[in-house]
């Protein structure tokens, strides 16, 4: 599968963003999908997964209650809705896909990644 990540951009502290990632593949609907970032200087970190279905959510405590993601299976598509945005949110985020089963999933079990969008929060 195929992912293109959209969305990024500057927003001031406390604005909003919401992250786009659309899949290739009418299968996406087979694939637990993920959200991760990458700040200068830092290694990737988890942010967010949803499960196949769109059931089940999974955050990383550092977004959890401001961050939601959602997918749109009939799409092909992806989201993450960012709010109460922080300058420490800043980094470029990846869209990412894995066919496993483990809920909440590994990292690295996710072996399909996007090209990433570069969100800036400024203070």
């Amino acid at each position: 599968v195929q992912l293109q990540a959209s969305g990024g951009g500057l927003v001031q502290a406390g604005g909003s963003l919401r992250l786009s990632c659309a899949a290739s593949r009418r299968t996406f609907s087979s694939y637990t999908m993920g959200w991760f970032r990458q700040a200068p200087g830092k290694e990737r970190e988890f942010v967010a997964a949803i499960s196949w279905s769109g059931v089940n959510t999974y955050y990383a405590d550092s977004v959890k209650g401001r961050f939601t993601i959602s997918r749109d299976n009939a799409k092909n598509t992806m989201y993450v809705q960012m709010n109460s945005l922080k300058p420490e949110d800043t980094a470029v985020y990846y869209c990412a896909a894995n066919l496993g089963s483990t809920w909440p999933p590994l990292s690295r079990m996710f072996g399909y990644w996007g090209q990433g969008t570069q969100v800036t929060v400024s203070s």
